[in-house]
C-alpha cells in the first residue's frame, strides 16, 4: 500500500490485535512500522534525498531498535534519487556532445527533459538501498530491502509469503526496508507532481487562520472532514492516509500521522511519538467521556471573559460562597482525602514528604477558608483599577489600568489546598484557569473543584476554571502556547524544571528550589535564635520557605548559645550535615554535605560557619535559589545591611523564614512564590495576576496633527487618580 506525503505515519501494533486507547500507552508497542511520505525524504527541489532528516529518521529508527523493539521501514524516495542520477546522466551526456560538435568549445543553455517516473525509480532503487544499508550499518543493524506492488497484497500466496519474509526477518533483528516496485506500477496521473503538499491532519485548510491540528481522530470523524492535495512527489494524499490508518485500526493496530519535516521536531519526531508524547495525530477507538484539554481550554477562556467582566461584589460573592463550602461539606473532603492517603500509604511510592502535603485537616480547611475571605475583600480593589491618568493633550486622555492575564494553567503536586486557594485567586483576578493536579490527590481535587463549580454557577461562570483529569502529560500541557497564557507550577524543584524546559513558548512563574538560609549573627539573642531556627525548620520541614541551611558566625563555635542550638535540634530530630568548613572544626563532625545547594523538605538540614555578615551574604549568593533568607541579630547596622544586599524574594530580620507566605503577609492566599526579577516576585497574590492595559480617549486626532506643521502640542500633564478609582 503506497500513500505518501509530507508526513510521517508510525504504526503500532498491539500484541493481542486491540488498539492503543491512550498515547501513553504506545510506549508498550513491541512492533513499529515508520511510513516515509515522499516529502520526507525527499529535497525541496525534488531532486535528490534530504539526507539530514534521513539520517535523523535512522537514527531514531535504530535507538528503537536497540531498544528490543521490532522495527520496519515503508519508505519513498526511489524516483527522486533517481531522477537526480537521470538528470545528472543527461546534462553530462549533453556537455559532451556540445564541445564535440562547437568548434568554439561554447556550450548552449542545455534543458533536461521531463523524465518518466518509473525510469527515475528504476534508477534510484539501488542507490536508496544502498543509502538506507550505509547509514544502518553506523549503528551495527542490518537491514533487507523488499519491493512490493499491489498484486503481491491481492494475491493470497503472495501476501502469505510476504508475511512469511517479514517475520523471518524480524526474527533475525533486521530492519526491513519496503517499498513499492514504482517501476512497474501504472503511469501517475497527468500533471499530478505539480499539486500541493500536506502537513498533517487539521480541522481545517492548514496555513488557514483558524487551523487547528486533529490531536485524536476516531473512526466517523471522516465523514466531516475535508481533504486538500497530495505531495508533489507522491501518488498519494491525506485522504488514502486516513483511509489506511483507519483499516490498521480496524486491524488492531495503532497509528499515528505527524509532520516529518518540521526542523523543530524532526529529530525527535518518531521517539516523541513512542514516548506517548502530543505529536501529530493519534488514531484511536475510544472517544473519552468528556471534552479534550483543548476544548476545556477553550471553554476557560470563553467563560473567563465573562468572570472578568462580572462586578467586583459579584466576583466577591463567589469567593465568600467557596469559603463558606468548604467549611460546609468538610466531611466529604475529608472523606476524600482520607481515600487518597491510604491509596498513598498502600503503593508506597509516595515520599513522606508528599504524603505529609497531601494531608488535610479540619483546622486547614479552617485556614483556607479565612484567607479565601480575606481575599474576597481584596477582590474588589482588582481588575479594571485605574493605576494612572495622563493628559496626553487637550481632549486627549491616556488611561493605565488593572486587567486579567488571560488563561493560567496551575501545576501542583499533593498540595490538595493549592486549588481552592488557587482558583480563588483566579476567581479575584478575573482569570481562567487550568488545574492540573497530581493523581495522588484526585479524590480530594475532584471534590474541591465541584465546590468551585458550585460557588461560580452562582453568576453563571462554573466553566472558567477546569480540572484536567484526561491523561495529558504536563510536557504536552506546557506546547499549548497559543492557548495558555502563563503556566505556575507548585511542587517539587524537579517538576518546576521539567516544566521550566518544556515550556518553551509559555512563561513560568516559580521557583525551582527553596534553599533557605538562617544566619546566626555573633550579636544574635541566644532565645530569638533558639526560637526562630526551630521555627523555621521544625514547624513545617516538606515547605519551600523552610530553613535549609544554618549558617553560624564562627564566635559562636564551641559557645553556650552554640550547644543549645545543636541540642533543640537534635531533641527535634533533625538530622544535621557539616558543611566543609564546619566539618573542619570537629573532631568527630556529622556526616558531611554533598552539596551546599540541597532542599531536604524533611528533618535535615546543614551546618556551616561563616567568618560574618558579609560571608553569610556571599554564601547565599552562591548557594541559596533566592527564595527566603533570615538574619537573626541585636545589631541594627548589621541587620540593615543584610536586608540590603541579600538579593532574594524575601528578607527577614529577626523572623522565621516560615512568615514567607501569601496568607502571612496578607494576600489572602497565594499561587506560589515566585524567584524571578521581572513581574511579580516572592509570595505571588492577586496583584501578581494583573496585568495592564493602555486605553486612549481622545476626539478625532492624528499623530500628523502634533508634527512641525501641525496645530496641536502634547501635555502630558499627569492628572491626579482618586482613590478607588475604577475604569
Amino acid at each position: 500500500v503506497h500513500f505518501p506525503g509530507k508526513v510521517t505515519e508510525i504504526s503500532l501494533p498491539r500484541p493481542h490485535g486491540k488498539s492503543f486507547a491512550h498515547r501513553s500507552e504506545l510506549k508498550q508497542a513491541k512492533r513499529i512500522v515508520v511510513k516515509l511520505g515522499s516529502a520526507v525524504v525527499t529535497r525541496g527541489d525534488e531532486c535528490g534525498l534530504a539526507l539530514g532528516r534521513l539520517a535523523s529518521i535512522v537514527e531514531q529508527v535504530a535507538v528503537l531498535q536497540n531498544q528490543g523493539r521490532e522495527m520496519m521501514i515503508v519508505t519513498s524516495g526511489a524516483v527522486a534519487f533517481g531522477k537526480q542520477r537521470l538528470r545528472h546522466e543527461i546534462l553530462l551526456s549533453q556537455s559532451v556532445r556540445q564541445a564535440l560538435h562547437s568548434g568554439q568549445n561554447q556550450l548552449k543553455e542545455m534543458s533536461v527533459p521531463v523524465l518518466e517516473a518509473r525510469a527515475c525509480a528504476a534508477a534510484g532503487q539501488s542507490g536508496l538501498m544502498a543509502l538506507y544499508e550505509a547509514m544502518f550499518t553506523q549503528y551495527s543493524i542490518c537491514t533487507a530491502q523488499i519491493l512490493v506492488t499491489n498484486l503481491d497484497f491481492h494475491d493470497e500466496q503472495k501476501r502469505r509469503n510476504l508475511n512469511s519474509t517479514l517475520h523471518e526477518l524480524l526474527r533475525m533483528n533486521i530492519v526491513p526496508i519496503i517499498n513499492t516496485n514504482d517501476a512497474v506500477v501504472p503511469p501517475p496521473v497527468p500533471n499530478s507532481d505539480l499539486q500541493g503538499v500536506n502537513v498533517g491532519l487539521y480541522d481545517s485548510p492548514p496555513g488557514t487562520d483558524d487551523a487547528k491540528l486533529i490531536d485524536i481522530f476516531y473512526p466517523g470523524d471522516q465523514q466531516s472532514v475535508t481533504y486538500g492535495t497530495k505531495s508533489r512527489v507522491g501518488i498519494g494524499g491525506m485522504e488514502a492516509k486516513v483511509k489506511a490508518a483507519l483499516w490498521a485500526l480496524q486491524g488492531g493496530t495503532s497509528v499515528v500521522i505527524a509532520n516529518g519535516t518540521d526542523p523543530k521536531v524532526t529529530g525527535h519526531v518518531i521517539t516523541d511519538i513512542v514516548e506517548g508524547k502530543k505529536v501529530g495525530t493519534f488514531f484511536s477507538e475510544v472517544k473519552p467521556a468528556g471534552p479534550t484539554v483543548e476544548q476545556q481550554t477553550e471553554m476557560a477562556r470563553h467563560a473567563g471573559r465573562t468572570l472578568a467582566s462580572l462586578l467586583p461584589e459579584q466576583r466577591e460573592e463567589i469567593i465568600c460562597c467557596l469559603a463558606e463550602l468548604l467549611t460546609e461539606r468538610k466531611e466529604e473532603i475529608l472523606t476524600a482525602n482520607r481515600k487518597d492517603m491510604e491509596l498513598a500509604s498502600a503503593t508506597g511510592f509516595l515520599p513522606q514528604p508528599l504524603i505529609n502535603r497531601l494531608s488535610l485537616s479540619t483546622s486547614k480547611l479552617n485556614s483556607l477558608a479565612i484567607g479565601l475571605r480575606q481575599l474576597a475583600v481584596a477582590s474588589r480593589d482588582s481588575v479594571g483599577r485605574v493605576l494612572r491618568r495622563t493628559r496626553v493633550a487637550n481632549n486627549l486622555e491616556l488611561e493605565q489600568i488593572t486587567v486579567p492575564i488571560g488563561v493560567l494553567l496551575v501545576i501542583f503536586e499533593s498540595r490538595p489546598d493549592c486549588l481552592p486557594q488557587v482558583s480563588a485567586l483566579a476567581i479575584a483576578s478575573g482569570n481562567a484557569l487550568l488545574l492540573k493536579g497530581g493523581k495522588e490527590a484526585s479524590n480530594t481535587n475532584k471534590i474541591l473543584h465541584q465546590l468551585t463549580q458550585e460557588a461560580l454557577s452562582i453568576h453563571g461562570v462554573s466553566d472558567a476554571i477546569q480540572l484536567v483529569s484526561t491523561r495529558e502529560e504536563v510536557e504536552d500541557l506546557c506546547r499549548l502556547d497559543k492557548m495558555i497564557d502563563l503556566i505556575i507550577p507548585r511542587g517539587s524543584s524537579q517538576l518546576v524544571r521539567d516544566i521550566q524546559r518544556a515550556a518553551k513558548g509559555i512563561p513560568v512563574l516559580g521557583h525551582s528550589e527553596g534553599v533557605c538560609h538562617v544566619y546566626i549573627d555573633a550579636d544574635a539573642s541566644i532565645d530569638k535564635a533558639l526560637d526562630i531556627v526551630k521555627d523555621s525548620k521544625c514547624d513545617y520541614p516538606a515547605a519551600c520557605n523552610a530553613m535549609e541551611t544554618l549558617l553560624i558566625h564562627r564566635d559562636l563555635l564551641r559557645t553556650p548559645m552554640f550547644d543549645q542550638i545543636i541540642d533543640m535540634l537534635r531533641q527535634e530530630q533533625v538530622k544535621i550535615h557539616a558543611g566543609p568548613r564546619f566539618a573542619s572544626y570537629l573532631t568527630f563532625s556529622p556526616s558531611e554535605v554533598k552539596s551546599l545547594r540541597t532542599e531536604y523538605g524533611d528533618l535535615e538540614c546543614c551546618i556551616e560557619v561563616v567568618d560574618g555578615m558579609q560571608d553569610a551574604v556571599d554564601h547565599i549568593h552562591k548557594y541559596g535559589s533566592s527564595h527566603t533568607d533570615v538574619i537573626v541579630t541585636e545589631n541594627e547596622e548589621t541587620a540593615e545591611q543584610f536586608l540590603q544586599q541579600v538579593d532574594s524574594a524575601c528578607v527577614f530580620w529577626n523572623a522565621s523564614s516560615r512568615f514567607a507566605d501569601g496568607y502571612r503577609f496578607g494576600l489572602g492566599a497565594e499561587v506560589g512564590i515566585s524567584t524571578a526579577r521581572i513581574h511579580a516576585r516572592g509570595p505571588v497574590g492577586l496583584e501578581g495576576l494583573l496585568t495592564t492595559k493602555w486605553v486612549l480617549r481622545g476626539e478625532g486626532q492624528t499623530v500628523s496633527d502634533f508634527s512641525e506643521q501641525g496645530s496641536m502640542k502634547y501635555l502630558h500633564e499627569n492628572i491626579p487618580v482618586p482613590q478607588g478609582g475604577f475604569h
